[in-house]
């Protein structure tokens, strides 16, 4: 599934995770906002989470994913295996257009209503229609050792606001 309209970039180094939204908000080719914000910490600032898509499904999605959360408390690989198996099961959510990027400093996974739970093996994962230029930037920066996850989530998040007209600079980075 590809979402037109956003770009979410996750990335984990030496300890610290990084996620960050642009803030364009467009239907087809028309803008309607610029400074929206697309990601958000979730569990007392302990998850990052980001979504590309539909924002009345994304609302939805963090319900639904702060509930597994406290069910599953301390444990977001379990909260997003659950997440991703209601998403795919549950005849309302999944109608529901939009990709989800989780992350903590121990792991970052991509979600979607196919059934998708995707686990990078070298902690960078993108969504949106942004997300493969970000990723490329991202995953070009990690080697440097003088970056830090916030310096290259920055970095590729402003490479794919050149590329892709769906993507502005008006980016908003959490990190733990």
């Amino acid at each position: 599934m590809t979402m037109h309209g956003t770009t979410i970039l996750a990335v984990r180094k030496g300890g610290h995770v990084a996620l960050a939204g642009d803030g364009q908000v467009s239907i087809g080719d028309t803008i309607l906002k610029a400074k929206a914000t697309k990601v958000r910490t979730l569990k007392g600032g302990r998850v990052l989470a980001g979504f590309a898509g539909s924002v009345a499904d994304a609302l939805t999605l963090y319900e639904r994913f702060e509930e597994k959360l406290d069910r599953y408390p301390n444990n977001l690989p379990r909260a997003a295996v659950e997440l991703a198996k209601d998403w795919r099961s549950d005849r309302v959510l999944r109608r529901l257009e939009a990709l989800l990027i989780a992350a903590d400093t121990e792991h970052c996974y991509l979600l979607s209503g196919s059934g998708e739970l995707i686990e990078p093996d070298d902690g960078v994962v993108a969504a949106g229609s942004g997300g493969g230029f970000a990723t490329a930037a991202a995953r070009a920066l990690l080697p440097d050792p003088t970056l830090s996850a916030r310096d290259i989530v920055e970095r590729s998040m402003e490479i794919a606001a050149d590329i892709c007209v769906f993507t502005n600079r008006h980016i908003t980075v959490l990190e733990l």
